[in-house]
């Protein structure tokens, strides 16, 4: 689980129009007549990818023609490998998806993982820091991505507190509990997972939640995207896919532990406690409030862009009704 890396969507759109013959075309048939896909993952395996796992391993993919492989991204992202033919589909984030979109780079969310943004800046209870205004003085470890230095000033302008005052540095993929031990004090992180670990370590967190400063903030954080090519090109395959992806995430919500089960088996290098654990507090949050998983409403879209382009972060024109459709989901989504 991360935070996407801005810079590289200007990088995609300048590679399509060599790259996008890359990949393997979806229409090649694998085993028992079964259409070849790929799916590409955003980041390591974890909880938020439970619902293709299970819809791969109880065989959803195969009862609607499909043969999935997933993949992890290579530098380029999921983002990039969709939007130059190099995967059939991936999994995304709602800010990504924006940020491609008002740059050309074709990709289209076509399900919501989550309903509702789970992430928010996390610390040691020890540091005391429980609202935005705590964090004058403190040291943030990120991306490095602009994305982030505007959400903290955000927040904190929300609090009545002067953004001056927090000290910024770039730490990569550092682990949590190392990085805030040593050097920075709090960390952006999604609480599904990193959150759960401080539980089974007993390390008491304090979380200042994006969602409670503004209901711009509430984004899609995972999605699943494909290219806009696909969908106007091989509809019927967006479709199955959705269709077995919807099952698995249904499942996943109702038998917690027999998907977190699933999951370990299918990644074994994964801590098996952490996520049958992560997977408990998650699958009720697949589907949350909206009438079937995977839903998007345009008002989510709108107004986090709106908040976007608010803080200088988005150029361009931005079209929601391109950038996301509930069209492929099961019966429409309804």
């Amino acid at each position: 689980m991360r935070f996407g890396k801005w810079w590289a969507f200007a990088l995609a759109a300048l590679l399509l129009p060599m790259t996008a013959c890359a990949g393997e075309p979806a229409g090649k048939t694998g085993e028992q007549g079964l259409k070849k896909v790929t799916l590409v993952l955003d980041w390591t395996p974890n909880t938020n990818h439970t619902g293709l796992y299970v819809a791969r391993d109880k065989g959803y993919f195969k009862a609607e023609g499909l043969d999935v492989t997933i993949i992890q991204p290579g530098e380029t992202g999921a983002e990039q490998m969709v939007a130059t033919g190099n995967a059939d589909f991936g999994v995304s984030y709602q800010e990504g998806v924006t940020q491609a979109r008002t740059q050309q780079v074709p990709i289209v969310s076509i399900a919501a993982v989550l309903q509702h943004n789970t992430s928010g800046f996390a610390s040691p209870a020890a540091k005391n820091i429980t609202r935005p205004k705590d964090f004058e003085g403190k040291t943030y470890g990120g991306w490095g991505s602009p994305v982030e230095k505007q959400m903290i000033s955000s927040l904190m302008e929300a609090d009545q507190a002067d953004p001056n005052k927090v000290k910024i540095v770039n730490t990569g993929n550092v682990d949590f509990f190392t990085a805030t031990k040593r050097d920075i004090d709090f960390m952006w992180i999604y609480y599904g997972w990193t959150g759960i670990e401080a539980e089974l370590r007993g390390e008491k967190l304090n979380m200042v939640w994006i969602t409670d400063y503004g209901k711009q903030l509430d984004y899609y954080t995972p999605v699943l995207i494909t290219g806009e090519k696909t969908v106007k090109e091989d509809p019927d395959t967006v479709r199955a896919f959705l269709k077995a992806a919807a099952q698995g995430y249904e499942f996943a919500a109702q038998h917690p532990q027999e998907a977190a089960d699933i999951l370990v088996k299918a990644v074994p290098d994964l801590d098996e406690k952490l996520v049958h654990k992560s997977q408990e507090w998650l699958s009720p949050r697949y589907k949350a409030d909206a009438p079937a998983w995977g839903i998007q409403k345009r008002e989510v879209w709108e107004n986090y862009a709106a908040w976007m382009k608010q803080h200088q972060l988005l150029e361009g024109e931005f079209d929601a009704a391109k950038a996301f459709t509930n069209e492929f989901l099961p019966q429409g989504g309804k």
